[in-house]
């Protein structure tokens, strides 16, 4: 029995390397791929934690056990298992190059700078709000806090450079995501970073960072929240069938069904022009068929260098041949025989007029119920990746992390800085997914009024915890509060537990044991590719997939309302948001305001705390904890002037 995460990093490579040389010596080249890969895997969960038996008929494995109500165990226990991939990043050569590069010191606008310019010396910082907490809470310390502490959101626009130091802003963002406990990777879809800087100091050090990505499409506990499941909506609709919401349905199934391209269809006889308002079972049938067909055309052939995979303001984009593609075919086919079923099943339940009574008679019967779900789906498709995103990124680094700087970005990332950064980078973006089910550019307007989230940690405080705002403490709608709100937790499962070792190994297994790869990493063929490729694998090879994707680290989920009639915006009811907080940057300033009071202001009072802060000097060696701390690699040589101090001090200064 092995158990335990005695064996380090090394230790793990060193037994990957072995036990994957021994299984790619078969001579079989489809049995080596599944050896390599179970081997890799094997590799995984000892790095993990878990526990394994080695025997004649097998490997026996199991998770480690947890230490029940030890809540500063428990987070060792996932610290350490993010900590074995972040860490296998930080060693790669070329990260490693990233890191030196910004800790190097060079020339700009006659002095010397770095990054580590960037981070706040806790001394000074130290001393100004000890002289701070001096004062009796009131104006006098809200104001000598303000002059040491004066946090803005800066947007990280690509192509910006560091006005103090010169360095990249997309760089800055990156080097102290480095910092972080898991690892630094691109995720596709919409994204905007963001950095929150303290303008009370010298180059305006950063305080924390922050990012906002496209949300996650399918999370039952949010989605339940918002009434996106059937079975919730439904249940609103029958307490009350209205004309309001029988206009809703029929509009939305018109603008959904004619937000498809089908001139191709159409040619090809698929379907005729009246089946759209008169659709029949076999039409519908003949669509499925059509979707299954171009569906396995586009596992044998792909062809990724016809799909628009990311900016789409990079280059113009010939939307109509995207639609041509096989995995779009299959879409729109897909799609448009769900909604064509629905407008069946509707006009059977008596639904042929946005009234109130038609509504309530159709959603007794349970096919017309199902087809109101089917829209209610497609809906949310429609609205998820335009008017709501996901917190993905957003904490503080040293010394403000002592400070509850945590709670600064997380407030701030709910700001109408924040909300005016997105509206602004996506004004004039066209949807992917929706310009390629078109045919044609399709362009929505944003407006951001949910943002989700979740802590890395189910256990112990979180950041998030107990973080509201009344909103008139800036301006904002009175008796409302600006809130993380938690929601409940996801089901613990993932692939984030997988190495890039074992993801590289599962190409191979996909490429000789299955008839088509079943994913391709195109936007567009589905959520969580990486999470679908690993299942098709283990699948593949006779592991369990259901349990080793179990990777037991559940996280706390988040929703942030920035609008009072968020819901009604995301199921496309309203248009206009109504925000809680007035949408200027005076608004943003007052967030600023009320964290240094809620927050700030007793922190200042606790000496423990001070002390914390004091001890993140810039001193020669340099030792701050916002600095990027690279693993050892064996053989390599350090930087010739790694101890060198910010700002082109040395030892000998």
């Amino acid at each position: 029995m092995v158990g335990g995460n005695g064996a380090g990093a090394l230790t793990i490579g060193a037994l990957r390397e072995e036990v994957a040389a021994e299984a790619g010596a078969h001579p079989d080249a489809g049995i080596r791929a599944a050896l390599i890969l179970c081997a890799h895997v094997l590799c995984d969960l000892r790095a993990q934690g878990w526990l394994l038996q080695v025997s004649r008929g097998g490997i026996a494995a199991c998770p480690a056990p947890r230490a029940e109500g030890a809540v500063a165990d428990e987070k060792s226990r996932l610290r350490a298992a993010h900590l074995v991939e972040r860490d296998a990043q930080l060693r790669q050569a070329p990260v490693r190059r990233f890191i030196r590069e910004m800790e190097r010191r060079r020339l700009y606008h006659g002095k010397w700078c770095s990054v580590f310019s960037l981070m706040r010396d806790g001394r000074a910082l130290a001393a100004a709000l000890q002289a701070a907490a001096a004062c009796t809470a009131g104006p006098e310390r809200q104001r000598r806090l303000r002059t040491a502490v004066a946090p803005y959101v800066q947007v990280v626009e690509p192509g910006r450079t560091c006005e103090f130091t010169g360095l990249r802003l997309t760089d800055i963002w990156r080097y102290f995501r480095h910092t972080w406990t898991t690892t630094y990777q691109s995720t596709p879809g919409r994204k905007l970073f963001f950095l929150v800087r303290d303008r009370a100091a010298d180059n305006h050090p950063v305080v924390g960072i922050g990012a906002l990505g496209s949300a996650i499409v399918q999370l039952s506990v949010r989605d339940a929240w918002i009434g996106w499941t059937g079975p919730a909506f439904l249940a609103q609709l029958r307490q009350a069938p209205d004309a309001r919401w029988a206009k809703w349905l029929a509009r939305s199934l018109t603008s959904l069904i004619a937000s498809i391209a089908i001139d191709d269809f159409l040619t090809e006889g698929v379907l005729r022009a009246r089946d759209l308002e008169v659709p029949s079972e076999q039409v519908v049938a003949t669509l499925r068929e059509l979707a299954a067909t171009e569906r396995r055309l586009h596992r044998l052939y792909p062809k990724r260098g016809q799909h628009k995979r990311v900016d789409e303001a990079r280059q113009k984009v010939d939307w109509a041949q995207q639609a041509g593609t096989h995995l779009f075919r299959s879409k729109r086919a897909a799609a448009l025989a769900d909604l064509l079923e629905a407008r069946r099943r509707l006009t059977d339940a008596g639904f042929t007029r946005a009234s109130a009574a038609a509504l309530r008679t159709a959603i007794a019967q349970p096919a017309a119920a199902r087809a109101v779900q089917t829209v209610l789906r497609a809906m949310k498709a429609a609205h998820v990746g335009v008017h709501m995103m996901d917190v993905t990124v957003c904490g503080a680094v040293a010394p403000y992390n002592a400070l509850l700087g945590g709670k600064l970005v997380s407030l701030l990332m709910a700001s109408p800085a924040v909300v005016a950064a997105y509206n602004q980078r996506y004004r004039k973006a066209s949807s992917v997914i929706a310009s390629s089910m078109a045919g044609r550019a399709v362009q929505r307007t944003p407006r951001l009024v949910l943002l989700g989230t979740t802590s890395l940690y189910a256990v112990g405080a979180s950041q998030y915890n107990r973080l509201r705002m009344p909103a008139a403490r800036a301006g904002g709608v009175p008796g409302a509060e600006l809130a993380y709100q938690l929601l409940g937790r996801t089901a613990g499962y993932g692939s984030y537990h997988f190495s890039r070792e074992t993801m590289r190994a599962i190409a191979p297994v996909l490429r000789r044991l299955h008839r088509g790869r079943p994913v391709n990493s195109i936007f567009g063929e589905g959520v969580h590719p990486k999470l679908r490729n690993v299942r098709s694998a283990l699948d593949l090879i006779g592991l369990p997939s259901d349990l080793l994707l179990q990777h037991g680290s559940p996280r706390l989920v988040y929703a942030i309302p920035l609008a009072t009639n968020f819901r009604d915006v995301l199921l496309g009811v309203s248009r206009e948001p109504d925000y809680l907080l007035p949408q200027t940057a005076e608004a943003s300033d007052r967030v600023v305001d009320f964290w240094r009071e809620r927050w700030l202001s007793p922190r200042v009072e606790q000496p423990e705390t001070l002390a914390r802060v004091a001890r993140e000097s810039l001193a020669h060696p340099i030792r701050h904890h916002a600095r990027v701390q690279l693993p050892e690699v064996p053989g390599e040589a350090g930087p010739l002037f790694e101890s060198a101090a910010p700002g082109g001090a040395t030892s000998t200064d």
